[in-house]
This record gives C-alpha cells, sequence and structure tokens, in this order.
C-alpha cells in the first residue's frame, strides 16, 4: 500500500511516498481503507520532534513511528477480536497520536474511532477528531462549561478554536472570539457574541470578564487569566518559554488553571458526531489536497494562518508512485 513515512525529524520534506506493507490487525482494532486525513498543528510538531522533551517519547535520536498522521475518515475493511461497535463496511472517523493515518490503510484502536453521521462526507469527518476532541474537552470536560456561562476564546478561527465557539454555543454559552480582523465575519458566521480583532485592540489590556478562558492561540500570559477569567484552559503555547512560565505560575498560584492533552475516546468521538447531524457544528475546509500534497498540506498548517480546518484525499489511489 501507499503512505508517507520519515526515518528523521524535519520539516514537510523529510516525508517520502513509499510502498509499505498493509498493516495487520491485533485484538481491539479495527483495519480502515483511508479515504480522507487532515493536518494537525500537532502533525508538524511530531514531524520536527519538537519540543526536544517529546522525543523521549516519540524517539530520542529517530521518530519511532515510521508513519506519520493522526486524523483519518475511512471504511472498516476487517475487526479484530473484542471489538463489537464497529464491523467490516462501516463508515468511520477517529484518530491516533501514535500515528499511522497518512496511509493508504491504518490499523487503529477500536476505541478511538465512532460512525460517521448519516450524510456526511469523508473529508468533513476526517477533519473533526483532533480539533474537535480537543476543543470539546477543552470547554467541557476541563473547562466545566455551563449554560449561561460567558467564555472567551483565543484563536478562535483556526480548527480547534473554530470547533470550540460552535460547541460553545451549543451548550449555552454567550461566546466571545479573539481573530484578526480580517477574520471577524469569519467567526460572527460560527456563531460568535462578540469578536475581539487582536490587530485592533490588544488583548493583553482587554478589560472583558469571562467564566471561563480558553486559549487555542497560547499567547495569553498568566495574568491575562486572572485579569479576564474565573478559570482557564491552556490548549496551546507559542514558545517554550511561555510554556514554562505558564506551568511555574499555575503550580504556585491558585488561578485554576487547567493544562491537558487531548485523547480520542469513542464516547467524545460520538457526541461531536450528533453535533455535526444536526448542524450546530459545521466543519470549514479552507482547502482540500490530495494525499500526493500531504507534505504540502503541513506546511500549509505549519504556516498557523489557516481559517478552518485542511483535508487531504485519498482518491486514484491505484497506479504507479
Amino acid at each position: 500500500m501507499k503512505a508517507f513515512t520519515r526515518t528523521k525529524y524535519g520539516g514537510p520534506d523529510v516525508l517520502r511516498l513509499e510502498e509499505v506493507e498493509k498493516p495487520t490487525v491485533k485484538d481491539g482494532q479495527v483495519l480502515i481503507k483511508v479515504e480522507a486525513n487532515s493536518a494537525n498543528p500537532a502533525d508538524w510538531h511530531i514531524l520536527r520532534g519538537k519540543p526536544f522533551f517529546a522525543r523521549f517519547t516519540l524517539g530520542l535520536l529517530h521518530p519511532k513511528d515510521k508513519i506519520p498522521g493522526a486524523d483519518f475518515a475511512g471504511i472498516v475493511e476487517q475487526a479484530g477480536n473484542n471489538v463489537s461497535h464497529l464491523k467490516a463496511g462501516d463508515h468511520v472517523f477517529g484518530e491516533t497520536l501514535e500515528g499511522g493515518a497518512f496511509a493508504a490503510y491504518t490499523s487503529v484502536p477500536a476505541n478511538v474511532c465512532a460512525i460517521m453521521p448519516e450524510g456526511t462526507g469523508f473529508s468533513e469527518m476526517a477533519c473533526v477528531p483532533v480539533a474537535g476532541i480537543t476543543a470539546l474537552q477543552a470547554l467541557i470536560t476541563h473547562g466545566k462549561l455551563k449554560a449561561g456561562e460567558t467564555v472567551l476564546i483565543n484563536g478562535a478561527s483556526g480548527g480547534v478554536g473554530h470547533f470550540a465557539v460552535q460547541i460553545a454555543k451549543a451548550y449555552g454559552a454567550t461566546v466571545t472570539a479573539v481573530c484578526s480582523d480580517k477574520n471577524v465575519a469569519f467567526v460572527r458566521s460560527l456563531g460568535a457574541d462578540h469578536v475581539v480583532a487582536y490587530d485592533k485592540e490588544n488583548i493583553h489590556q482587554h478589560t472583558g470578564k469571562y467564566n471561563l478562558i480558553i486559549d487555542t492561540n497560547g499567547n495569553l500570559d498568566y495574568k491575562d487569566y486572572k485579569r479576564m477569567g474565573q478559570r482557564g484552559v491552556m490548549v496551546g503555547f507559542t514558545t517554550m518559554g511561555h510554556m514554562i512560565s505558564l506551568i511555574l505560575k499555575k503550580a504556585t498560584g491558585k488561578f485554576p488553571l487547567a493544562q491537558f492533552t487531548a485523547e480520542a475516546n469513542t464516547g467524545d468521538l460520538e457526541t461531536l458526531a450528533l453535533l455535526v447531524q444536526s448542524g450546530q457544528v459545521k466543519v470549514r475546509i479552507e482547502k482540500t489536497y490530495s494525499y500526493k500534497e500531504i507534505p504540502k498540506a503541513i506546511q500549509h498548517i505549519e504556516a498557523m494562518r489557516t481559517m478552518g480546518k485542511v483535508a487531504m484525499v485519498w482518491e486514484n489511489v491505484d497506479g504507479a508512485l
């Protein structure tokens, strides 16, 4: 089968499209014929092996996982032993940060997959898992958002942010979104009640008060959380120094500031599927690439100017490389 592989850390140029052996199915796993992927910031962080301490998990000198990729949507070809909620022929979506998704077939634990809603497409649902799970868990699992509360979402036009705005509205919150001036109309179309354009107003001097602060961009300081919010959730970081500073101040301060790593599970994916099916969450795909252009798609994401998501489709896979 065709797959993108890498043997060293680096940018998208280290990826090579090769013929590799089709994966086997273990107990508790499903083999999926991949129809679409999406790209996430996590993909280029993993590709580059950054931050460096992540290499203690990813592989210190060389990446342990030859095939990268997390988000996928596709068709179950085979279900392994002890899999009860999925069967051959099911259209599914999911993600695995252990890699393996940038391939014509991937074998993953069944508990990181869910059935696609009726009427949805593979490109659309491939864009949901990493970003959608992150947004849902930031808001609900760790942010404890309740109906009637106010939430500030910093970085509202990106992959995670555009899901966070819609999910917060679906759960009954009043949403203030932070984005660039050129994306104001976009985040308003997602349902944001108020918008702060960071290139018109300095977010570090913003005086609004909110029950919950969600920072998907990763540039808020500890004092920003304390000034504006009752509690906060860190989703991203801009630099290692910024991350260390926030973690240290979180450890010594009293402000309730959560930090987490999103973990896919069928329950949360099913929640997202229901939100998509009901129309409460709509996936914005800024650009769609062929699977052959996966390195270019990651390069696009790394520029950090994406409005919504980027998808990659596995069409016309048969034939020469």
